[in-house]
């Protein structure tokens, strides 16, 4: 258990670093956060228009509508262009709220991380290529489920830098868990494998 738990905060320290990397100093995904000098005039209309705080597309039918009116502004929005908004009442951008949100980002890469080592804990006899193999695995899962998923309907602007950061992050994760939970770790024994080999005789 000592041995995952300081696996899991290491390989929470290793993402964690990729993540403000990634997002923050070298910054990879700016095509999906990007500067327009039209910001003014575009935020000073949206807050104009009272719209309570949420996510919308546009353009879309009201929930009320009916399948007929529905399939009508699908087919009159069809090649023209649309837009989605995450629409917030404030921002908050100052030093307690940013530490906040740092450390719940690290705690839940911590979550990840020991999921994962319990994962490889129920492995036989975990190797080295076995665990950094797995945590690739692990990387484009996350990476296919969302923002893949996501992507494919919606056409954002920094999916290869989802990509990039699944294959880094997980990789290097992959790397230190695969020399540390395999360290001092014998492989699967030839009496487990005589023993097996009874059963099933």
């Amino acid at each position: 258990m000592k041995k995952a738990i300081i696996g899991s905060i290491v390989g929470a320290i290793i993402i964690f670093i990729w993540q403000f990397l990634s997002f923050g100093l070298i910054n990879f995904h700016k095509a999906a956060q990007d500067y327009t000098d039209k910001q003014d005039a575009i935020m000073g209309f949206l807050n104009s228009q009272g719209l309570k705080e949420g996510g919308y597309y546009m353009p879309s039918a009201p929930a009320t509508a009916s399948s007929e009116q529905m399939k009508a502004a699908m087919k009159a929005s069809d090649g023209k262009p649309w837009a989605r908004i995450e629409y917030h009442n404030s921002a908050a951008n100052n030093t307690n709220a940013m530490v906040m949100n740092m450390i719940r980002g690290f705690l839940v890469n911590v979550v990840i991380l020991l999921l994962f080592c319990w994962v490889i804990a129920k492995m036989a006899a975990p190797r080295f290529g076995t665990i950094l193999a797995s945590a690739v695995a692990v990387g484009l899962i996350a990476f296919l489920n969302e923002p893949y998923t996501g992507f494919i309907w919606y056409k954002t602007f920094d999916i290869w830098a989802y990509f990039f950061d699944a294959i880094v992050s997980w990789g290097l994760t992959g790397i230190w868990l695969g020399w540390w939970l395999s360290r001092g770790r014998p492989a699967m024994s030839t009496v487990r494998i005589g023993e097996r080999e009874k059963e099933l005789a």
